[in-house]
């Protein structure tokens, strides 16, 4: 039977302190975690389950998994997974790829199938009175977010720690803003995560610009140990954008 695992001291210590800087999660809270069957995502429930347990704050946790029928994706082994966790946990099925394929003509579905997976998401979070979505994005998501930004776009962008949606009924946290790809990498391998592999047959059909990016930040990480801690400090600012609607929302 699955139990709940301790994440490493470190993990859980950069998790809870950006919950606390960002100010992520309040008394009564009930979060939908978005669970794609990923380490990152796995990690996350883990860790969440861990600060539950010792946060001052009472919250509820739930989880759910868009299955996108694309591909080799069977997120099947997440239901019992979850069960034997004692989590609620929902999953929506569509037909992601058909759906692009029919509302766009790019090769690339990647932003677009983000997209209506973000709004499946908040469609299961308001019919199961969950308040707060939280997404499972790292410390390597956003700097590789805000290189993509600014190479491709002409502007200083990344992924928000913490914001209020456009229609100001729900608020999305990423309490892994903090946290390397390589502490969650670790943390499920060490422990037996039942990972799922991503296997999107778009995202296979051609080198994506994030792996670009990604590449690019281990190539400089190699000369540079102290490149993502500067990242770090050059992305807090950009992380923060609309935290203060955030604090002021429901």
């Amino acid at each position: 039977m699955a139990a709940f695992i301790t994440p490493p001291k470190a993990l859980a210590r950069l998790a809870g302190r950006a919950i606390a800087d960002f100010s992520m999660i309040r008394d009564g809270d009930r979060i939908l975690l978005g669970l794609s069957g990923g380490k990152d995502s796995l990690s996350l429930l883990h860790i969440l389950h861990y600060l539950r347990q010792r946060a001052p704050v009472k919250f509820e946790l739930a989880a759910m998994t868009v299955d996108p029928l694309a591909g080799d994706f069977d997120p099947s082994p997440m239901i019992p997974y979850l069960a034997a966790l004692g989590v609620e946990y929902h999953t929506v099925r569509k037909p992601i790829m058909d759906m692009a394929k029919e509302h766009m003509g790019r090769k690339s579905y990647c932003s677009f199938c983000s997209r209506l997976k973000r709004g499946f998401i908040y469609q299961t979070a308001r019919e199961n009175g969950c308040n707060v979505i939280a997404l499972a994005q790292h410390l390597d998501d956003l700097a590789e977010s805000f290189l993509m930004s600014a190479f491709h776009a002409g502007s200083l962008q990344t992924m928000k720690a913490h914001y209020v949606n456009d229609a100001g009924d729900l608020r999305i946290i990423r309490p892994l803003v903090y946290t390397r790809e390589r502490q969650t990498h670790d943390f499920a391998h060490d422990n037996g995560l039942p990972v799922i592999a991503d296997s999107c047959p778009a995202c296979f059909a051609m080198p994506t610009q994030r792996q670009h990016m990604k590449t690019l930040l281990a190539a400089e990480e190699a000369q540079n140990k102290l490149l993502f801690k500067s990242l770090l400090t050059t992305l807090r600012p950009l992380m923060s954008a609309g935290l203060p609607d955030a604090r002021a929302g429901g």
